[in-house]
């Protein structure tokens, strides 16, 4: 039976004999000539669907096996990371770029985040969101690693997480000041997980250890 062939991004699908492809879109950002480019890929290769996802990617759905190296190509693209242990594409709100409401500049602390991070490969999936206010149109309280805007700097919230035993995060630091000094505690979250090696979702490390303990390690004590 055919299975996912996660070195080249491809999905396997219901059929269990075509596959997605999602190019990487950080921030859920693309241009209009990345849409065409897109949109030309579909049709040359009479493509079943093209789907936005809840991540903010684009998924082109039904390539054959024989495609995928081909369609990576013409794609052009970066492979996004719906899939395997790693950090996946990163959930990003507008921030201050353009949402009224934007308190902290969420797309450019995020776009890093995800330069960074994005495929690291870890013991478990890790799942990540940036949001520019409390409102957290990121969704990081279901992230396992998530920062809110706020008028004073950031929140750092960690062990959300959703599926089929869901859990909101926890506040672990508030009121970060500065961009490259939240990039830094959740470099630190990501550096102590991967050193644990446990094939466990955040949170479920988070209860083990103890909130004290997670804090010291993002704060760097």
């Amino acid at each position: 039976m055919k299975q996912d062939i996660k070195e080249k991004g491809a999905i396997i699908q219901r059929d269990r004999q075509t596959y997605a492809l999602t190019p990487h879109t950080p921030a859920g950002l693309v241009s209009s000539d990345q849409l065409r480019t897109i949109a030309d890929v579909a049709d040359r290769y009479q493509l079943q669907k093209i789907k936005l996802t809840s991540a903010q990617r684009i998924t082109l759905i039904g390539f054959t096996e024989e495609q995928i190296d081909s369609a990576w190509q013409e794609l052009g693209e970066r492979i996004g990371r719906a899939t395997g242990l790693c950090v996946r594409s990163i959930k990003i709100c507008p921030g201050t770029d353009c949402c009224k409401r934007g308190l902290r500049d969420s797309v450019q602390v995020g776009l890093e985040l995800d330069r960074r991070f994005h495929g690291r490969e870890l013991p478990w999936k890790m799942k990540l969101g940036v949001s520019g206010c409390p409102n957290d149109c990121a969704e990081t309280c279901i992230k396992d690693i998530g920062l809110i805007g706020t008028p004073r700097g950031w929140h750092l919230q960690v062990g959300g997480n959703g599926g089929s035993q869901p859990r909101l995060s926890v506040r672990l630091l508030e009121h970060i000041p500065d961009d490259d000094e939240a990039i830094q505690a959740v470099e630190r979250l990501l550096d102590w997980f991967a050193a644990q090696g446990r094939k466990a979702r955040f949170g479920r490390l988070l209860d083990e250890v103890g909130i004290d303990e997670i804090r010291k390690v993002a704060s760097g004590d």
